[in-house]
């Protein structure tokens, strides 16, 4: 169902004493956003025991990176707290997350934000990540993968959990869990709260968390209700500027974030770090899902949902301008001074979807959608001017600009999967999305009295068609292609109000993709081949505005090409193993770069402009592969996991000086489970990441200038841990 799956039927038989018993609860998922085995598309599908088994209080990219064409990363270098990912190249912003069919990612940057949904890996049921563009969905439209998780399935028995985890970093995980089973046959509750700590891998990056989950439900033959609340609070103090270059090699933990001074001349003062840099959110996120099955072929499903996000950044600034803040001169004579500032966000998040869902002995018909409405206010307040000619602290405690955010978002789709014989099915999937986007108000990235007060009104309306054949050869063999269409509209940050001759365009996405499948008890074999068309994709070029402000721009042509291969088999009854690994070309077609230019005296000149041909796209390694031995013998297993992500572009110029280097990890998973008979279980458990001390970067940025006709490079490096482990105690009743 195009949003739900939570649902769960209860099945009942008639016993030789013809009483009514439940036998069997089973989990109906009747959601239009998953791909079946005869959807003609890339996707992977994690199991609940999966998840499980690499939960240790990580955020889900670190649980999920062992899939196909996925890299992690995190800013604090340990796992928890601001984390990302990318599938086969492509950020957080062109990738589509739902819960239960529910859209995740932010309306106006299409971003996602782990940090404020943790421990949520402790209450989901499944995950499947999509490939690609993927099926029709809620939300930003994918744009080159997606993933839609399932939360936690009813559980018909009454039970308590304890999850407990302690590692390197003083990272610290407590979970608990309960739940009812059914009651009365029809009703059921289940619940968790969890807290997670970690001062990082790199210095002061200190996060705390806490988050719930809650559902309860109706659940009928016929008919389910099942209303889930989850929500998380984090507390994070900066690590998004990354380590400089040249502390890579002696002090590669070193964290810039914060850093106080004297007075403008960068003197420093006794305490050298501001001890509140740090952001501040949260997020609760509430669902209402129905599902009726009218008769044995239909089904309706539908949910409606509201999110409430509220929230803050504050940081230390040095040398700040009173022109930027709309403040005037002290005394005529003083223009700046270091201060403190926040920024905010206050957003609401709400809507519905629908699915009616037809199932026949050759036709399989979804007929879906959904609209919802993003409201969202940004400000800033200055809350402090300190050290004005070495004077104390003054309070101001104002506000500096205020803008808002208006995005309606609705979306109508239609899949067909008819089986033309018993072997051969076709694909259709047909969507249209429409978007209304207000952008109003000034901008915290503006400078206070340049032309900052946006402005804007933009309408878009996509039809994103998808289809294909699924053949299946036999009971082991498959083949599948298709071909899809999706198109996806700008982000706030993509728009200037100054620079109207670069107005952002939408992009779109022609996607090509044809694979093959082996299976049988002992051994899988997939190969899946694809090549993503893409037109006016929006990239960093290195242009800036009036205000100095990074700009996008449309590429006219680039593309993603590339092959991805999966193999499993069981070697003995005690060992299997599973790897993955794709090969890629990403490229853009004539690439010019734009770089800011000084002269020998610091004023800045006309940008320098490079016409660099043919370049790869960055963050878009050619070569990535994942390795997993796993030994089980009884009530003890263990796992071998390996993790290479090749040489990364930090840019889009395919420079060598501006890359990170391929990198090997390997981690190594333990764990035992201990019998407790009539009371339930106990489980011990090991990971171990980075077994062999490995020294990498698994993201970066640079920032490029010319002085005097000599280029610089500025970066920002994110070293991941080296050798830590995290212990993990399960107690099950």
């Amino acid at each position: 169902m195009l949003g739900l799956l939570l649902a769960g039927i209860t099945v009942f038989a008639q016993q030789k004493n013809d009483s009514l018993k439940t036998i069997q609860l089973s989990e109906v998922q009747v959601n239009g956003v998953r791909a079946s085995s005869s959807t003609p598309m890339a996707f992977t599908n994690v199991s609940k025991d999966e998840i499980s088994k690499q939960n240790f209080g990580q955020d889900l990219p670190f649980i999920l990176s062992m899939t196909p064409s996925i890299v992690a990363t995190s800013d604090a270098g340990a796992g928890i707290g601001y984390t990302g990912l990318r599938i086969r190249g492509t950020d957080a912003s062109r990738i589509n997350v739902t819960i239960n069919g529910i859209p995740v990612n932010d309306a106006e940057s299409h971003g996602v934000y782990w940090v404020d949904m943790p421990d949520l890996a402790s209450s989901l049921s499944a995950v499947q990540i999509q490939r690609g563009v993927g099926t029709s969905s809620n939300g930003a439209g994918a744009f080159g993968g997606s993933i839609n998780m399932n939360s936690e399935t009813v559980n018909p028995k009454r039970y308590f959990e304890l999850n407990s985890s302690y590692g390197s970093f003083n990272t610290s995980r407590v979970t608990l869990k309960a739940g009812s089973g059914l009651i009365a046959k029809h009703w059921a509750i289940d619940a968790r709260l969890s807290n997670i700590h970690s001062d990082g891998y790199v210095q002061r990056a200190k996060t705390d968390m806490n988050s719930y989950f809650v559902q309860g439900g109706y659940y009928g033959e016929k008919t389910i209700f099942k209303l889930i609340s989850f929500g998380g609070k984090e507390r994070t103090y900066h690590a998004w500027y990354g380590t400089p270059k040249d502390s890579l090699a002696t002090n590669r933990t070193f964290n810039p974030a914060g850093h106080m001074a004297e007075d403008l001349n960068w003197n420093s003062i006794g305490k050298n770090f501001y001890d509140n840099q740090t952001d501040n959110y949260t997020q609760i996120n509430n669902q209402l899902h129905m599902i009726h099955a009218i008769n044995d072929a239909w089904v309706l499903s539908a949910a409606l949902h509201y999110t409430k996000g509220l929230g803050y950044y504050q940081e230390y600034k040095v040398n700040q301008y009173f022109s930027m803040y709309g403040l005037n001169p002290i005394n005529d004579t003083i223009v700046a001074s270091n201060l403190i500032r926040q920024k905010w966000l206050d957003n609401d998040f709400y809507g519905g979807i629908f699915s009616l869902k037809y199932t026949g002995d050759k036709l399989a018909l979804v007929i879906g959608g959904g609209a919802n409405n993003y409201y969202g206010l940004h400000y800033g307040k200055v809350l402090t001017l300190d050290s004005v000619q070495n004077s104390l602290p003054i309070t101001l405690n104002k506000e500096y600009y205020r803008g808002l955010g208006n995005k309606a978002d609705a979306n109508i789709y239609t899949k067909t999967n008819y089986a033309f014989t018993n072997w051969l099915n076709g694909y259709i999937d047909l969507q249209c999305r429409y978007i209304d986007y207000i952008i109003k108000g000034k901008d915290g990235g503006k400078d206070y009295y340049s032309s900052g007060v946006m402005d804007i009104h933009k309408q878009y309306l996509f039809f994103n068609p998808k289809g294909g054949l699924n053949l299946q050869v036999d009971d082991n063999n498959r083949l599948y292609g298709s071909i899809a269409i999706a198109h996806r509209e700008p982000t706030r940050n993509n728009f200037s109000t100054d620079l109207s001759s670069q107005a952002p365009v939408a992009e779109k996405l022609m996607d090509y993709e044809i694979g093959y499948q082996y299976s049988n008890k002992y051994l899988y074999i997939g190969v899946n081949t694809y090549f993503m068309d893409y037109r006016n994709q929006l990239i960093l070029n290195g242009k800036i505005n009036s205000v100095g402000e990074a700009l996008t721009s449309n590429i006219p042509l680039s593309y993603r090409a590339g092959s991805e291969f999966s193999l499993g088999c069981k070697v003995a009854k005690w060992l299997t193993w599973n790897g993955n690994l794709t090969l890629s070309m990403n490229r853009i077609v004539n690439f010019t770069e734009f770089v800011d230019s000084y002269d020998s005296t610091w004023n800045k000149i006309p940008q320098t402009e490079n016409k660099l041909g043919n370049t790869p796209i960055a963050f878009s390694p050619s070569i990535t592969g994942n390795s997993n031995f796993t030994f089980t013998f009884d009530k003890l297993s263990f796992a071998i996991q390996s993790i290479y992500v090749g040489k990364q572009y930090i840019d889009n110029t395919g420079s060598d000086d501006r890359a990170l280097k391929a990198y090997l990890v390997n981690n190594l998973r333990v764990g035992y489970l201990f019998d407790l008979p009539k009371i339930g279980t106990i489980g011990l458990n090991l990971l171990v990441n980075n077994v062999l001390n490995e020294l990498y970067e698994s993201n970066a940025w640079v920032y490029s200038s010319y002085f005097n006709g000599s280029r610089t490079d500025l970066f920002g490096f994110y070293p991941q841990a080296t050798r830590n482990f995290l212990l993990n105690l399960v107690f099950k009743f």
